[in-house]
């Protein structure tokens, strides 16, 4: 058996391209971060909705993972309304 380890971004590893990848990477953890939000406190979809200004379906959407329906700044933007605050943080690679 041989075994492949990934990178700490697996949209790269399955292809993405590096700008591609980032962005997906960056979505993907904010919107993983609004979802546990939801979940802890038993919020239905209509009860989120409510709370974050949205309708039923786009909160479908986001607890679904539908990455490719939010930006980055519509997701720090729920984020922020809910108390959350966002921090960027970046590293500059080796060539």
């Amino acid at each position: 058996m041989q075994v492949t380890y990934g990178s700490d971004n697996v949209f790269k590893d399955v292809g993405f391209g590096a700008e591609e990848a980032a962005n997906l990477k960056v979505r993907a953890d904010l919107l993983l971060d609004l979802r546990q939000y939801i979940q802890a406190r038993g919020w239905t979809q209509a009860e989120a909705a409510a709370f974050f200004g949205e309708t039923q379906p786009r909160i479908s959407n986001l607890l679904k993972g539908e990455i490719s329906r939010f930006s980055i700044d519509k997701l720090i933007n729920m984020l922020a309304r809910a108390g959350i605050r966002v921090r960027l943080e970046t590293n500059p690679q080796a060539a």
